[in-house]
């Protein structure tokens, strides 16, 4: 072999070789298809399985007196790299026909269906469908507030008033029927026609209410042309394995199918949907323990979001409360030293109250769902010590961000 045909060998090695290597890489880039497989449902289920009698000891006599002494009533589970610690269903479904609870009962998921909602802006986002910086006359020409940006929405930094409340006012005033939920867009029109006042010009602060994401989720109907419940079942639920996750409104369905009722601080009475449990976005999720774990295995695997949407939906956009607590893109946050990062929410609606943790460093998800709202979830900062997490309570720390007790600066 001559000289010119070694270099022309060798120059072709080189291109095998950066091909192959180039090849490989991009396999490994390839985003998780969001078609599910067998294999899929096996790993499933081997996340979810769990002995109750290597469950841990710990955390049993901590949910134990969390339910003695505080009265927490529901559903709990805590998980760690992919293996469940301990679950537990604890307490009455429903206290006036005394059906008890089991582990793959249905909640409704008040304001934990926020990260949802969120998530599903974000995939709109990555298709292109709308931007962050969309003003919502774009979708809503009727819309009476300028300058309001689905980001603002996403954030709490509308300066919106709460829907809740003045359709309450409004269907009580005209004698309307308190039985007969009323949709999105039902209210996306009141909100035309009756122009109430903002309470704050938008993105001036940080304002929680339920109106941000009632307007996130009919953004998502009318740009997809699909209820808010089909686009999650098609593009959420079903690409995550959530088979025990449904949309329920009181639009489509007078009494919601679910075993679980909530009842408000004592069981003197349980909580009766009516027509705000018509609009969505904001709650409407039902949901189970198992379900809330694959959601969070779906988020950290890249099935439903790409790296850098998450990342953006888990930055902080408001000033931090007590120097950790903040809000993103429809999840609250815990910013800790060094990156520690927890991403979570809670729930509070018509007799139920939830919080849903991920400390997405450690890999650790926390999950409690009650239907009792008698404050029993204000008493976990022992549990968030033993699992070696921050404690999720705004009200454990100073203004300056310290946790009195610890070394924590």
């Amino acid at each position: 072999m001559n000289y010119r045909n070694i270099l022309a060998a060798a120059a072709m090695a080189t291109f095998l070789f950066t091909a192959c290597s180039s090849s490989e890489k991009s396999a490994t880039l390839k985003e998780p298809s969001k078609e599910r497989t067998a294999d899929d449902d096996k790993a499933d289920s081997t996340l979810l399985a769990y002995n109750p009698a290597k469950g841990d000891k710990w955390i049993a006599d901590f949910v134990y007196n969390l339910h003695k002494k505080y009265g927490f009533n529901g559903n709990m589970l805590v998980a760690k790299d992919g293996k469940i610690l301990y679950e537990k269903a604890i307490g009455w479904a429903d206290y006036l026909h005394r059906d008890s609870l089991k582990i793959k009962s249905e909640f409704e998921l008040a304001s934990v269906t926020k990260p949802f909602t969120g998530t599903a802006i974000m995939q709109l986002v990555e298709q292109g469908k709308l931007s962050l910086d969309d003003d919502v006359k774009k979708f809503y020409p009727n819309f009476p507030y300028d300058g309001i940006k689905v980001k603002m929405l996403l954030s709490h930094r509308s300066g919106m008033m709460n829907y809740v409340y003045f359709i309450d006012d409004i269907w009580r005033k005209e004698k309307r029927d308190m039985k007969k939920g009323v949709s999105n867009q039902d209210v996306m029109q009141v909100i035309a026609e009756k122009k109430p006042n903002p309470y704050a010009k938008p993105d001036n602060r940080f304002h929680y209410n339920n109106s941000n994401y009632m307007v996130l989720a009919a953004i998502i109907e009318k740009v997809t042309g699909k209820t808010y419940a089909d686009y999650m079942m098609e593009n959420i639920f079903k690409p995550a394995g959530m088979k025990n996750t449904h949309v329920y409104s009181t639009t489509v369905y007078p009494k919601i199918p679910v075993d679980v009722i909530g009842h408000d601080r004592t069981w003197r009475y349980s909580v009766v949907q009516n027509f705000l449990d018509g609009p969505v976005g904001d709650k409407g999720i039902y949901s189970t323990l198992h379900d809330l774990v694959l959601f969070d295995k779906s988020l950290k695997n890249g099935r439903l979001l790409k790296k850098a949407s998450l990342d953006s939906a888990y930055k902080g956009r408001n000033k931090a409360i007590n120097g950790h607590f903040n809000y993103g893109y429809g999840w609250r946050m815990f910013d800790g030293d060094k990156g520690k990062k927890v991403v979570y929410h809670t729930g509070w609606w018509h007799g139920f109250r939830h919080i849903y943790v991920r400390d997405i460093e450690k890999n650790i998800v926390i999950i409690f769902l009650g239907n009792l709202t008698n404050g029993s979830l204000l008493h976990l900062d022992e549990l968030y010590k033993h699992m070696k997490v921050p404690v999720i309570r705004k009200g454990a720390y100073s203004g300056s961000g310290s946790l009195p007790g610890s070394d924590e600066d």
